[in-house]
């Protein structure tokens, strides 16, 4: 046996370009808060571990240079895919609360999301603070690694991207326009009760215009929507769970090849 463990290194390197991608895209990784050294680490320990079995399942690697570079864009491509996946997945939450961060008032406070790096509305971190929890809670990192790199190269090669393109594109615009109604439903209890308020206090303004609903119709959408939010707090919780479990089922379709 040779005592060097990754005997075949131009396989350990298509292996970690791969975990690389999707670390450096996956949810709650990707961000800049963690060293970019302690992305490669973790990629470079992943690919580790999965070596051995990708090793023993055969892996057939191109003598030339050109072919073996396109292939090791292919892994990279993988990882990215899946990726931006669970990124979709988990911009679910932060597009419901941005659904509403304007009829509460919230709409021009906007707070820096360390996950898109973008600005969005102070709702919307706040159910993407709330989303992280649940997912560290329902062990998802571990499902990430299971799935996401056990699981994919038991199940997908480089190669598969070109035969499967077609099917590729469609599950992938397919997520992307469920991500509207995943947020629009998430967002439903208290949007639907803030067009009730906004229809209640435009039907008090004509009957009652000398009173000035303008001021008044902040702090009751305020107080009511904190309200909703706080009683339904376990409620939502476990449609995040779902949300978040039912991603990963997809994710194992995407890389299984049942899409």
């Amino acid at each position: 046996m040779n005592p060097w463990p990754f005997a075949e290194f131009n396989l350990f390197l298509l292996i970690a370009a791969r975990v690389l991608a999707l670390v450096e895209t996956a949810p709650l990784l990707s961000g800049e808060a963690i060293p970019q050294v302690a992305k490669i680490g973790l990629a470079g320990f992943a690919a580790a571990a999965v070596y051995p079995a990708v090793h023993a399942a055969g892996y057939p690697i191109p003598v030339d240079g050109a072919a073996y570079a396109l292939l090791l864009i292919g892994e990279a491509m993988i990882g990215v895919i899946m990726g931006f996946f669970l990124t979709t997945l988990f911009s679910a939450f932060g597009m419901a609360g941005q659904f509403y961060s304007l009829q509460i008032g919230f709409g021009a406070s906007e707070t820096y999301d360390p996950l898109a790096e973008v600005e969005i509305p102070i709702m919307g971190q706040f159910l993407n603070l709330i989303a992280m929890f649940v997912f560290v809670a329902t062990e998802g990192f571990q499902k990430l690694f299971l799935i996401g790199v056990q699981g994919s190269f038991k199940a997908m090669r480089a190669i598969d991207l070109v035969e499967r393109r077609k099917d590729l594109v469609q599950f992938l615009v397919k997520e992307v326009g469920a991500l509207f109604m995943q947020s629009l439903v998430l967002s439903l209890p208290v949007l639907g009760t803030l067009f009730i308020i906004s229809v209640a206090l435009g039907l008090l303004s004509k009957a009652a215009p000398q009173m000035n609903l303008l001021t008044e119709g902040f702090p009751i959408s305020l107080i009511v929507t904190f309200t909703i939010m706080f009683s339904a707090l376990p409620l939502m919780m476990e449609a995040f769970s779902r949300l978040i479990g039912a991603g990963f089922e997809d994710l194992a379709r995407l890389v299984g090849g049942t899409l």
